[in-house]
């Protein structure tokens, strides 16, 4: 079962058409300080008697501690089997949210509603859910497709540049895997040059073609990894270094690069194109000190990576720049070479 995709221009005058004649007990709104802030003005008026959660900001809230909460909050109102959830935010709340809304009473109907550049072109789509666990990414989760998602562009006019940069990564990795001429037409331009809402629907068909597919990750899913198994274990390791924490789509645009390499040494692609690849992600995000004694440290957070098969580390290589493949064994070698690359 596949959710109901909105590309809307006006969230609530089609959120409002969607929820008509639907029979919800109570409407429940989770938010963080930021879209409480910034994005539940859109939305207020419609909702004046919905029970509001909200949560502090941030990857490293996105725990059991952090859900735990939701829950409480979510019975303290009395929440029945028949409400529904909204989920107002990024990839956080829309990961957390779900996941909350999945367990609680072993599931209620939930609707993502994607604030952030990041979120609309990918965490929103495709009913992964989950949390972090001892800062291993979406280390406990669910699978389970919103009733529908509703992104609408108006809200990346409340983003900081540097969250707009961390979705784009997410961009550059669906043309890299999936559409070579995208790629080419995205490549000529900087970030501020780019049709942003062209290119969400652009991923999002992407993502949407691949999941209904592959809705549970055992075969072509696991493309939409290129640039995650070695981007996980870096941004998961900096995530325990304030002054150098990374958002997610900068530690990916890393791991674009190192996985790149490795496809080089696969046979894939050429050094041309990855150096390409590499010198594209570079004028986008700069570039990140990673030094000797950080590689020695991320390696083997490697292993926890959730394509693993048999204690082997599986990574989605290009086959071709925009064409990926899936369940090729690196060794930490390899990861190595990849990381040093990238600092090359």
């Amino acid at each position: 079962m596949s959710s109901e995709i909105f590309l809307t221009k006006d969230v609530k005058s089609d959120l409002t058409n969607y929820l008509k004649g639907k029979q919800y007990s109570e409407i429940c709104l989770l938010t963080d300080q930021n879209t409480g802030r910034y994005c539940f003005p859109l939305l207020s008026e419609l909702f004046p008697k919905a029970s509001i959660i909200q949560v502090e900001a941030g990857e490293e809230k996105k725990n059991l501690s952090t859900s735990e909460k939701i829950w409480q909050k979510m019975t303290d109102f009395q929440l029945d089997r028949k409400a529904l959830m909204l989920n107002l935010g990024g990839g956080v709340i829309g990961d957390m949210g779900g996941f909350c809304a999945a367990t609680y009473k072993r599931g209620i109907d939930f609707i993502q509603i994607p604030t952030t550049l990041l979120s609309q072109v990918d965490a929103s789509v495709g009913g992964k859910l989950g949390i972090d666990f001892k800062n291993f990414k979406n280390h406990i989760g669910v699978f389970q497709v919103p009733k529908a998602v509703f992104i609408d562009a108006t809200f990346l006019k409340t983003l900081p540049p540097a969250e707009l940069r961390s979705g784009f990564a997410e961009i550059i990795k669906h043309c890299l895997i999936a559409d070579k001429t995208q790629w080419e037409k995205i490549s000529k331009k900087t970030l501020t040059e780019q049709n942003l809402q062209e290119l969400v629907a652009h991923s999002v068909k992407i993502k949407e073609q691949i999941v209904q597919e592959d809705p549970k990750e055992n075969g072509l899913r696991k493309i939409l990894n290129f640039g995650h198994t070695i981007g996980h274990a870096i941004e998961s390791y900096f995530l325990e270094i304030p002054d150098k924490k990374l958002l997610h789509g900068e530690a990916i645009a890393i791991g674009m690069i190192a996985e790149a390499y490795i496809s080089i040494k696969k046979g894939f692609i050429t050094l041309e194109e990855a150096e390409q690849i590499k010198e594209y992600i570079l004028k986008i995000y700069g570039r990140v000190d990673i030094f000797e004694f950080d590689i020695e440290k991320i390696i083997p957070l490697t292993l926890q990576d959730k394509k693993n098969e048999n204690n082997k580390i599986q990574c989605s290589l290009l086959e071709k720049v925009g064409k990926a493949n899936y369940n090729n064994p690196i060794s930490y070698a390899d990861i190595k070479e990849g990381i040093s690359y990238y600092n090359s």
